[in-house]
């Protein structure tokens, strides 16, 4: 399933479909501190809110998205695991709820750092020509 808008014309002479474009994703600009929802974002602000909802996002419990949306982070979080387990899984799960989306190419470089009863995770989205830093605390 693709989220990226693309431009699709039909040549009715040669039947042909041709992909003309990618368009903006115009999507309602969410205030992730507070909550409260206004105005519009584009471009990578459109891409970063999308990694941030995608991410605190629990996939499988809300009938509104499909089972490719979200994360299965909830399922690692308390659990009595290893070290190595969260450092192998949490990458992987966290990959896999973000390529879901045709905008990001990669999801690479990840750095996880435990402090007390946080966990930070850091890491980098490639989309086309741009390189996303991301940080989230678990």
């Amino acid at each position: 399933m693709s989220l990226s808008p693309l431009a699709v014309i039909t040549d009715e002479e040669t039947e042909e479909t041709v992909v003309d474009e990618i368009l903006p994703l115009k999507t309602y600009a969410l205030n992730v501190e507070t909550g409260e929802m206004g105005g519009t974002v584009d471009g990578t602000a459109a891409i970063e809110q999308f990694i941030y909802k995608a991410i605190r996002t629990a996939r499988y419990r809300f009938a509104i998205f499909d089972d490719d949306y979200g994360c299965e982070l909830d399922d690692l979080i308390g659990q009595e695991v290893s070290v190595e387990l969260l450092e192998t899984e949490i990458p992987r799960t966290i990959e896999d709820a973000l390529v879901y989306d045709d905008r990001i190419l990669a999801v690479r470089d990840f750095t996880l750092t435990r402090e007390a009863d946080k966990l930070y995770v850091s890491f980098f989205v490639e989309v086309d020509n741009e390189t996303i830093p991301v940080e989230v605390t678990i």
